[in-house]
């Protein structure tokens, strides 16, 4: 499509008709704690797994039970960070966000950001979105098996994918990613054991395959218009093309409330807590949307419909220069600037 992604044409719509969603914008204190706490979690049950076969059922579903939702609310948790949203302080966040990467048990926070941040700027921009699939990956995974194999094995996608697409500075927040994450696992190594690492591991793995939590993953930019209901009526200028689903269940509790979708790329220097604050606001924007149910749901679709496959997203051509070409001065410590 030539047409602008429908975030910042809405985003201006809802601050003229409401501008005092402006003032939910801003940091919210509760991250760091939640972070904290499922850090917590996976270390304590990393260490109580020590001497458990990770064979065992009780190694197995503590991993996907436990170890794949508390990593999936992880790597949300580095999503939210890399908004600049937990603290005021630009270098707070990368900390926090470098903490919040040790129960991964690869470092990825410091390269996940300016990737992230723009796929938010060069929505759906092939060679710069890398939240979109590969044209190799579209063709060679374009059946059952291969939407099955995407979809248990996404995690891996997500990985390294943005590197084959672009790449970015190595910097000394990565650096320092890197030697933070690298310690702790030799720590855990040292004194915990082998089994330990392999949980974290495998939570990762797992929060990012075939788990209703990564649901999330397919749900929020492919593109499901024959699936859902209600779908927006062309007569209504607010209702912009959907290209961006949100979700509006139960596993928000544990995501960062990321199934906000819509509302999150519209204002994404809005917090998590204060998503749901916006949907209420502006209801007439997102009422008539199209949304997901169910994550579980998204995934056994995506993979058994025929109609649905890795060519389901919209790819734009930019209408005006959008670069990936971030300094290092803004991947270590400010602000990422993006469009208004």
């Amino acid at each position: 499509t030539y047409q602008e992604e429908p975030h910042r044409t809405r985003r201006h719509q809802i601050i003229k008709a409401y501008p005092e969603v402006t003032k939910l914008c801003g940091h919210e204190p509760l991250t760091k704690w939640v972070v904290l706490f499922v850090v917590s979690i996976q270390v304590t049950a990393a260490y109580l797994l020590r001497n458990s076969s990770i064979f065992s059922w009780q190694f197995l579903l503590t991993a996907y039970a436990i170890g794949a939702t508390s990593n999936q609310n992880l790597f949300l948790s580095i999503h939210e960070i890399s908004h600049n949203l937990a603290f005021r302080s630009p270098g707070a966040n990368r900390l926090l966000a470098i903490f919040a990467n040790l129960p991964i048990g690869i470092p990825y926070s410091a390269s996940f950001r300016p990737y992230h941040l723009t796929h938010h700027k060069a929505l759906g921009v092939d060679g710069l979105d890398t939240d979109l699939p590969t044209k190799y990956e579209a063709i060679f995974l374009d059946s059952v098996l291969g939407k099955a194999f995407f979809a248990m094995f996404q995690i891996f996608f997500y990985a390294l994918r943005p590197m084959m697409v672009y790449q970015i500075p190595f910097t000394k927040i990565h650096l320092l990613n890197v030697a933070v994450q690298v310690i702790f696992d030799i720590l855990l190594l040292k004194f915990a054991g082998a089994n330990s690492l392999w949980y974290l591991l495998m939570s990762s793995f797992l929060a990012g395959s075939l788990h209703p939590c990564a649901g999330h993953f397919i749900a929020e930019h492919y593109i499901f218009e024959n699936q859902l209901t209600p779908k927006p009526k062309p007569s209504d200028p607010n209702n912009l093309a959907a290209e961006t689903y949100s979700y509006y269940g139960i596993l928000n509790l544990v995501t960062y409330n990321v199934g906000y979708h819509n509302e999150h790329h519209d204002f994404p220097a809005i917090p998590w807590t204060r998503l749901p604050k916006l949907t209420q606001i502006a209801k007439e924007f997102y009422e008539p949307l199209p949304t997901h149910t169910s994550w579980s749901w998204v995934i056994w679709e995506f993979i058994w419909n025929k109609d649905l496959s890795l060519w389901s997203r919209v790819k734009r051509e930019q209408s005006k220069k959008v670069t990936a070409a971030w300094t290092r001065d803004e991947l270590e410590n400010h602000d990422i600037k993006k469009n208004s």
